[in-house]
């Protein structure tokens, strides 16, 4: 597989929303369905990332920040004035008990649902109050950082990452990976557990929006073949990010594969946050274009049989 096909120059004039494209318009060529704002963890406002879109030859991008969809205005006003698509997205923490964490990105979701928008807000506070709850556990073992300041890094939805760049600030990390090694990680002296959200909670919560939810970045999930996957599309599961990141032709193909037997759309994209969070760039993973199209036929679907509606509840 060539990761560095010439794709052509991006295509102008596509409009900023899939929901209101015109059907006849040209496909996109080049596309990222995983990429993150300052609305969540990434590094560069939402505008900005629509510019460095641009400007790397990408026709459209999802926007996928973690647990809000408060960026997407701002993008897809760039998008119109740039010629690149931003179609709505998200993505979802859960835990995978006893192996793990699983992600949960959808997409065309409708942003403008109320349930989605209630159970974000909640899964948002519950990112706060861990972040402020590991900043008080540093502060107890004499690491000066301050909440105040971990909430100005994050611009958004506060999570784990800006605790590591609050930090990196305070010379105590060399980076956002030193940061979770040395401090935020199970077993580490500022982890704080956050909560279970299980991922058929997250794929009800997309389906009930509208949206197509897909599975993010599933190559070394425990159990994933013949235990996890069939358990999510029982729930409602759409897809499964076959072209991630750095995976390698083998892993790539093995995922395929997976898609395929259980009628799963394989998506995919680079995960981006800015410099020097993961090691691809923007635009830097193939995917073949004619995903956003089956993602869009499959979010088509969802409208007209509409999913019950979720509301999240706390437990324990």
């Amino acid at each position: 597989m060539n990761q560095n096909n010439d794709f052509g120059e991006p295509t102008v004039g596509m409009q900023a929303d899939m929901e209101r494209d015109d059907p006849s318009a040209a496909p996109p060529r080049r596309i990222d369905l995983h990429t993150h704002s300052t609305a969540s963890d990434g590094l560069y406002a939402p505008s900005e990332l629509v510019r460095l879109a641009h400007e790397t030859g990408l026709d459209l991008i999802a926007l996928t920040d973690h647990d809000t969809t408060n960026g997407l205005d701002e993008a897809q006003t760039a998008g119109a004035t740039l010629g690149v698509t931003v179609i709505p997205g998200i993505e979802i923490n859960t835990n995978l008990e006893p192996r793990g964490e699983a992600h949960i990105l959808g997409y065309f979701l409708d942003r403008s649902d109320t349930g989605l928008q209630a159970n974000l807000k909640l899964l948002r506070d519950l990112r706060e109050r861990r972040g402020e709850r590991m900043v008080e556990k540093l502060r107890a073992q004499g690491i000066n950082i301050t909440w105040e300041r971990v909430r100005q890094l994050g611009q958004g939805a506060v999570g784990r990452p800006h605790v590591a760049r609050a930090l990196m600030e305070g010379g105590y990390a060399s980076s956002v990976s030193d940061a979770f090694d040395r401090y935020l990680n199970p077993g580490m002296p500022g982890f704080v557990p956050r909560y279970r959200l299980a991922p058929a909670e997250a794929i009800r919560m997309i389906r009930a929006a509208r949206g197509v939810p897909t599975l993010a970045h599933p190559a070394y999930i425990l159990g994933l073949d013949d235990l996890i996957l069939p358990a999510l599309v029982s729930a409602g599961l759409g897809g499964l990010e076959c072209y991630y990141g750095q995976y390698d032709e083998a892993t790539v193909n093995r995922l395929l594969a997976l898609a395929d037997r259980y009628g799963l759309i394989a998506t995919g994209g680079s995960d981006y946050h800015g410099p020097n969070i993961h090691p691809t760039p923007l635009g830097g993973r193939y995917v073949p274009p004619e995903v956003v199209e089956r993602l869009r036929t499959a979010a088509d679907a969802a409208r007209k049989t509409p999913a019950p509606p979720f509301t999240l509840t706390l437990r324990g």
